[in-house]
């Protein structure tokens, strides 16, 4: 989809398959419109098959690449596509106008239904049958069986630079991105620009996009494009992926246009899988443009910091068989502050919150873990997590930090962590264990990049801050969907403030039913 900047979007979702749906705007702020943002049970309903809701917003104060997918279950691995917000007609691009643009997504693909795969998982307690391929546009590419054919081709024409939207909708892992021979300009991420930076290779996390530049400089040919799996884990059987890379074609005009065997082009050099000190040596890279962001300037001094550890937990299932727990019979779970995710199901949040609905949440969700301890150390000796559906209440105006840190239980990992309603400013990161002493003077409060989704560092931390200036109900939870399967997520509630400005508006008429 491509819209415009100061546009009112007006979509009509009908939903024609067997499972319930719901579509959510990825990165769209959704300024008074938290009615349309799309999570299900957060602020609306599935839509139930056959019937269809009507998603309006304005696209205030924003320009760049994003998606639509949706948002319930696993059902985003197919169900997705770009939202492409163009700048304002007499807007300046802060970079040298491109020739032509290119769009390019990165995605996951099972043999199996999806939702088989998963019910699978959570039946069982333990880990998940990883996909089959990566994809570039739908598909595996050239070293993949049977797919030489329909490998995706980019074509350019030597001399010119091409603008290359990249978006990550892979469901349950970070992707090294490349093209051989060819280095790419970021000047975008997360639909805000960045300033210009220069490299070989992309890192991007689930729900992460980044726009870079790419200049045909090479001699006429075709090169490999290519993404393959960034899991910063101590080896690749702990959380295994698909260790066939995904390739596309960068056709220059005037290449020949067919490949006989897929050893006619090399594959670029990408870092080892769980090469998380390049990881981080990228994102630290990334300096934003703009201190304002989602109607608020970067706070330079904040009301409430939160300490929010995220990492794996146990629960006790007698049916299950979990292979990796001394004992078998508990599940793996997920939590934030040692809380496990309760879904709700037979309303959503928002509507709860805007009829006062008891007994639907509780608004006690913790600013600190339940349970401290060495978290890049010694595991813990309490595994269990509190299960239930907590928010956290913010007023109308507060500036928040929130420092995520990874936790050392069964494992170190690293975490797309994604947070609807407002994009955040990203102003630390490092590896260990978080010290507010040390490491906040560190912090980047003169052009840190605004995003929607931070990756957390294996065995790290990551530091943002922002405004609640969007009064609605708003989901933050890790962009793998395993894990927000097994309950890495919880809800900030914004309180409204003072004025229609400031308050969110009535539910519309159409909004779907439990």
């Amino acid at each position: 989809m491509y819209v415009r900047e100061g546009d009112t979007v007006v979509v009509k979702v009908k939903n024609k398959v067997d499972y319930n749906v719901t579509i959510h705007w990825h990165g769209v702020r959704q300024f008074l419109s938290a009615w349309s943002d799309g999570p299900s049970y957060i602020t609306q309903c599935p839509i139930q098959k056959d019937q269809s809701y009507t998603h309006k917003f304005k696209v205030v104060e924003q320009r760049g690449t994003l998606f639509y997918h949706a948002h319930v279950s696993w059902l985003r691995a197919t169900v997705h596509g770009a939202f492409i917000m163009l700048p304002k007609a007499d807007a300046v691009l802060p970079y040298p106008k491109p020739a032509a643009e290119h769009l390019l997504y990165l995605g996951e693909w099972w043999i199996d239904n999806v939702e088989d795969v998963v019910a699978e998982a959570l039946s069982v307690g333990g880990g998940y049958k990883p996909s089959d391929a990566l994809t570039i546009n739908g598909q595996p590419g050239a070293l993949y069986n049977c797919s030489l054919s329909d490998t995706t081709v980019f074509n350019v024409v030597r001399g010119k630079t091409y603008l290359f939207r990249i978006i990550n909708a892979a469901v349950n892992f970070q992707l090294y991105m490349s093209v051989v021979g060819h280095s790419l300009t970021v000047v975008e991420a997360d639909a805000e620009y960045t300033k210009p930076y220069t490299t070989n290779v992309l890192v991007l996390g689930p729900g992460q996009t980044t726009n870079v530049l790419l200049t045909a400089d090479q001699q006429v040919g075709q090169y490999l494009m290519s993404a393959t799996v960034f899991s910063p884990t101590p080896n690749p059987n702990v959380v295994p992926f698909p260790g066939t890379p995904t390739t596309a074609i960068l056709r220059y005009e005037g290449a020949k246009t067919l490949l006989s065997s897929p050893s006619e082009l090399a594959l670029p050099n990408f870092p080892a899988f769980n090469d998380s000190l390049f990881a981080s040596r990228f994102t630290t890279s990334l300096k934003g443009l703009s201190t304002y962001s989602s109607g608020f300037t970067l706070p330079q001094k904040v009301d409430k910091e939160m300490l929010f550890t995220i990492g794996y937990a146990l629960r006790p299932c007698s049916t299950c068989n979990l292979s990796t727990s001394p004992d078998p019979h508990f599940r793996l779970q997920a939590s934030v502050n040692n809380v496990s995710f309760l879904e709700p199901t037979s309303t959503s949040l928002l509507e709860a919150y805007y009829y006062n609905v008891s007994g639907a949440y509780d608004d006690d969700f913790p600013s600190n873990p339940l349970y401290p301890y060495n978290y890049t150390g010694v595991g813990p000796s309490n595994f269990f997590p509190v299960k239930a559906t907590k928010v956290k209440v913010l007023e109308f105006g507060e500036s928040v930090q929130i420092v995520f840190q990874d936790t050392s239980t069964f494992f170190f990992e690293g975490h797309p962590i994604h947070l609807h309603g407002t994009n955040f400013f990203v102003v630390g990161e490092g590896f260990g264990t978080f010290d507010a002493a040390k490491d906040t003077p560190k912090f980047n409060l003169v052009d840190p990049p605004s995003r929607n989704t931070v990756g957390v560092p294996s065995g790290g931390w990551a530091a943002i801050r922002f405004r609640a200036v969007n009064p609605g109900m708003w989901f933050m939870h890790c962009h793998f969907d395993i894990h927000t399967s097994w309950g890495m997520s919880m809800a900030f509630l914004v309180k409204n403030g003072q004025g229609v400005n400031e308050t969110l508006p009535p539910p519309p008429p159409n909004l779907p039913k439990c």
